[in-house]
């Protein structure tokens, strides 16, 4: 409960902070308010499903997550509320001192998607690649968001992928494997996960 609403506050004083600074007084009640809704989403969230647990682990992780972290934590916590506002559920037991939220349903039936602390969609067979990366936002922190945007731009534009792309085994013959198979497996913070755990999809 208490990890809830020191999460919950945390997401509404940056909010309040950033928005204030970029627009004084008016800012500063836009920004509690964007602070406010998925703050309260996600610390509700953490609070009903003890996402983490007591003891070192769980304390350092929560702090890494609303510190360091919190750029990613904040966008997972908009990620989050729009799941829940879209019905889906809440995976309590997935979500119980995994340091993690996460939600049954996936945005794509065949992929998991996890932004910040907050993984949609996964199993079992695939979540060590999702819990790959939060640990990646957790290690870079600020740095992590754009160096994956710069990288999917970056090979979209420049696929330079090509060079060591398995065609045999993924061929690319249409504009969806392009980005299926060619860019999506290959940006860094993809390949890396699946080094970790498995082989990208064919």
């Amino acid at each position: 409960m208490v990890a809830g609403i020191v999460s919950a506050v945390v997401h509404v004083v940056a909010g309040a902070t950033l928005g204030g600074l970029a627009a004084g007084p008016v800012g500063l009640l836009a920004g509690t308010v964007a602070g406010l809704v998925p703050g309260a989403v996600f610390g509700g969230a953490v609070a009903a499903t003890g996402v983490y647990p007591r003891g070192p682990r769980g304390v350092a992780l929560f702090l890494v997550d609303h510190t360091w972290s919190l750029p990613n934590t904040a966008l997972g916590a908009v990620y989050l509320a729009l799941h829940l506002a879209a019905g889906h559920t809440l995976d309590a037991p997935g979500s119980r001192h995994a340091c993690r939220v996460s939600v049954v349903e996936g945005v794509w039936p065949r992929y998991a998607t996890t932004l910040g602390t907050v993984c949609a969609g996964s199993n079992p067979r695939i979540q060590r690649h999702e819990d790959t990366h939060i640990l990646q936002a957790r290690l870079l922190g600020p740095l992590y968001l754009p160096l994956v945007a710069a990288n999917y731009v970056l090979f979209t534009v420049l696929p330079v992928w090509w060079l060591w792309h398995d065609h045999a085994g993924a061929p690319i013959d249409r504009i969806r494997r392009y980005f299926e198979v060619g860019v999506y497996p290959h940006v860094w913070h993809e390949a890396h996960a699946y080094r970790v755990q498995g082989r990208p999809p064919r």
